[in-house]
């Protein structure tokens, strides 16, 4: 059985911005500039879904990535990416939801299977309980929601919304 409406919005649709769409036809340049008032760039929000996306897909395949010690540790350091950067981070994102919609998509089995939770966190609430595949993968669309959400603003702050691939505008 698939998770028809978990793999529908880690591609965004209904209520939920096709994410792919939102960041491939954005610019280094544009990625990395500030929209005043918001404390991140779409470049920085991109790179921070990449970051959790991987840890959250080591962390499903039986991986113990570690837990950064600080939320900056989930942030990029380097906050004016160039156009190479930029497409890689792009290509990188889009092959983290692929991966994310093929465990989506996998058996009951593979989807109820434990995660263990994070053993070397600094806060003790991050830790939390064992979860589950299908558990981690919809922590990750809600998490990813988040943030796409933010990149839609920050495009329409930019000026550059809507997106090429199509997306609400009113």
């Amino acid at each position: 059985m698939t998770h028809n409406t978990l793999t529908e919005l880690l591609y965004g649709k209904h209520a939920h911005a096709n994410p792919i769409a939102c960041v491939e036809d954005v610019t280094a340049e544009l990625a990395a500039r500030l929209a005043q008032g918001f404390p991140h760039s779409i470049w920085e929000i991109v790179w921070h879904m990449n970051y959790w996306m991987e840890y959250e897909i080591k962390r499903i395949h039986g991986e113990n990535p570690a837990y950064p010690g600080h939320a900056a540790g989930s942030w990029p350091s380097d906050t004016f990416p160039d156009e190479p950067d930029w497409s890689r981070e792009v290509v990188r994102f889009t092959a983290l939801i692929d991966e994310l919609t093929g465990l989506a998509r996998s058996d009951e089995e593979t989807l109820d299977r434990p995660v263990r939770p994070p053993t070397d966190v600094a806060d003790p609430s991050h830790s939390g309980e064992p979860v589950t595949v299908l558990d981690v993968l919809w922590q990750t669309v809600v998490h990813n929601s988040y943030h796409v959400g933010q990149v839609a603003l920050l495009r329409r702050a930019l000026g550059i919304w809507p997106p090429q691939g199509g997306g609400d505008s009113w």
